[in-house]
C-alpha cells in the first residue's frame, strides 16, 4: 500500500478502533503512534509502500509454569502491542530499526545458530527465517521499523509478541499469508529455544499469535490444542489490571530453570518425562520414596502445584463458558495461592530482602477483599501481578498500588481478539 494512502487511513481511525478501543483519547495516541513509525520507515528507508503489521502481548490468566510440562493454560492476547511498518528490499539482508534504536541487520543467507547471537533479536531473527526455510516456506529481505508498545520485563511477553510479529511480516510478504498461526507460535519457539538460548514453552507465542482468549492443551506439544474461549471480560463489570512492581530480573535463569527441572525431575523419578503424564495421586503416594530419594520438598511442592494447577485450568473454561464469572476469580485466587505456596515462584531465594510481588499481591488483599482476583503474573520472582478489580474499586485499586510502586505502573487492559496480524487499513 502507497505511504501516502496508509497515513490516510490511519487519521482516518476506523481500523485502530478494532484494535485499541473506542476510548477516543487512547484512538488518537494510536494515530499518531502509527503516524510517526510510518513516516520513521519512509525516511529511514525510502520505500514509497509498505505493509503495517501489528502483534499484541500477552496476559496469562490460569496455568502457572504449567506449559513446559505438557500442562494446560489459558491465555489471552491484549491490547498493548508490537507495531511494524515493513516492505520487502529485494536482498537477502533483514534490517530492521526498532524506534529509538539502531539499525541491526540479519543475513539470512546464513541460517546456522551462533552463541554469539544468543539473547539478541538478531538471533531470534534468523531462527525464525531458518525454520521458516526448513519448513518450505519463502523467506526473504525485507526492511521493518518496529514500535514496541509491550514493555520489556512487564510479564506480557514482548519477547513472544516480537517473535510471532517477525513471523507474520515473513508470511503476509512472501507467502501471501499462507502460516497459520499456530504454526508462527512453533516457529517462534523453535527460534527463542535453539537461536536464542532460552528454553520455554509455548504458550506465550501460541497466546500473541492466535489472539483472542485461549485455552492451549501441550499433552502432544508437536500439535497443541488451541481452544477459543467464548467470554466477554468487558461486560463484567471489572477491569483487568496489570502492576509492574519493578523488580529486578537480573540473575534470575537460575530460578526460572528450576521450575521445568524440579518438575520433571520429579516426574523422573516416576518413570515419566513430564508430570502431564503422573497424576496428583501418584505425586501424593509417592512423597516418602521421593524424599527418600533425597528429592526435595520444593520439587514435591512444586509437582503439586502443576497437578492442582493443570486441573485447574479445565474448571476455570468452564465457568467462563457457563457465565459463572464468582467462580472463575475464586479459582483465579486459588491459582495465585498455589503459586505461592507450592511452586514458590514469588521472589527469589538469593535475595529474600526484596519481595515486590509479595508486597503487591497483599495490597491486592487488602484493597479487594472478596470481590475481585489477584495472582502473580508469568514468569514470576519479579516484575508483575494480575488483578480482576470492580470498577467501583479500580481508582482505589490503581490509588494504592501506584502509592508503592510508582505512577503509570498499573495497566489497564482487555482481551484482543486478534492475534499476530497484517492490518488491513
Amino acid at each position: 500500500m502507497k505511504i501516502e494512502n496508509l497515513l490516510s487511513s490511519v487519521a482516518d481511525g476506523k481500523t485502530l478502533k478494532a484494535l485499541y478501543g473506542t476510548d477516543n483519547s487512547v484512538i488518537e495516541e494510536q494515530k499518531k503512534r502509527y503516524a510517526d513509525v510510518i513516516n520513521e520507515f519512509k525516511n529511514k528507508f525510502g520505500h514509497s509502500e509498505a505493509e503495517v503489521f501489528s502483534s499484541p502481548g500477552r496476559t496469562e490468566i490460569g496455568g502457572n509454569h504449567t506449559d513446559h510440562n505438557y500442562g494446560r493454560v489459558l491465555a489471552g492476547a491484549v491490547n498493548l502491542d508490537n507495531v511494524a511498518v515493513a516492505q520487502p528490499n529485494g536482498t537477502n539482508t533483514v534490517r530492521i530499526q526498532s524506534s529509538g534504536y539502531p539499525v541491526f541487520e540479519v543475513d539470512i543467507t546464513n541460517l546456522k545458530p551462533s552463541e554469539k547471537e544468543y539473547y539478541t533479536s538478531v538471533g531470534l531473527v534468523r531462527g525464525i527465517a531458518a525454520r521458516l526455510n526448513e519448513l518450505g516456506y519463502k523467506i526473504g529481505g525485507f526492511d521493518a521499523v518496529i514500535n514496541s508498545g509491550v514493555p520489556k520485563g512487564s510479564g506480557l511477553s514482548s519477547s513472544a509478541s516480537f517473535e510471532v510479529l517477525i513471523g507474520a511480516i515473513f508470511s503476509h510478504l512472501f507467502n501471501g499469508g499462507k502460516l497459520d498461526a499456530v504454526l508462527n507460535a512453533q516457529i517462534g519457539q523453535y527460534a527463542e529455544n535453539v537461536f536464542f538460548g532460552k528454553p520455554c514453552g509455548l504458550m506465550d507465542q501460541t497466546a500473541c499469535s492466535v489472539g483472542g482468549l485461549v485455552t492451549i492443551d501441550f499433552e502432544d506439544p508437536s500439535k497443541p490444542i488451541v481452544k477459543k474461549v467464548d467470554f466477554d471480560f468487558t461486560k463484567t463489570g471489572y477491569a483487568l489490571v496489570i502492576t509492574d512492581t519493578g523488580g529486578n530480573h537480573a540473575d534470575l535463569n537460575d530460578e526460572y530453570a528450576s521450575l521445568p527441572s524440579d518438575m520433571k525431575g520429579v516426574a523422573a523419578q516416576l518413570g515419566k518425562k513430564v508430570l502431564r503424564e503422573v497424576t496428583l495421586d501418584q505425586v501424593v503416594d509417592a512423597i516418602p520414596s521421593l524424599r527418600e530419594k533425597k528429592v526435595s520438598d520444593r520439587a514435591i511442592l512444586r509437582a503439586i502445584h502443576f497437578e492442582r494447577d493443570n486441573a485447574r485450568v479445565v474448571d476455570q473454561v468452564s465457568s467462563l463458558e457457563k457465565g459463572d464469572f464468582k467462580s472463575f476469580l475464586k479459582m483465579v485466587v486459588a491459582s495465585g495461592q498455589s503459586s505461592y505456596m507450592y511452586n514458590q515462584n514469588i521472589y527469589p531465594i538469593n535475595n529474600v530482602a526484596e519481595q515486590g510481588l509479595s508486597v503487591a499481591l497483599a495490597l491486592s488483599d487488602i484493597v479487594l477483599g472478596d470481590e475481585g482476583a489477584w495472582r502473580v503474573h508469568g514468569g514470576g520472582f519479579a516484575g508483575t501481578i494480575q488483578a480482576f478489580v470492580p470498577q467501583n474499586k479500580l481508582d482505589k485499586y490503581i490509588e494504592t498500588l501506584e502509592h508503592t510502586f510508582g505512577k503509570g505502573k498499573c495497566w489497564k487492559l482487555f482481551i484482543r481478539p486478534q492475534g499476530a496480524i497484517k492490518v488491513e487499513f
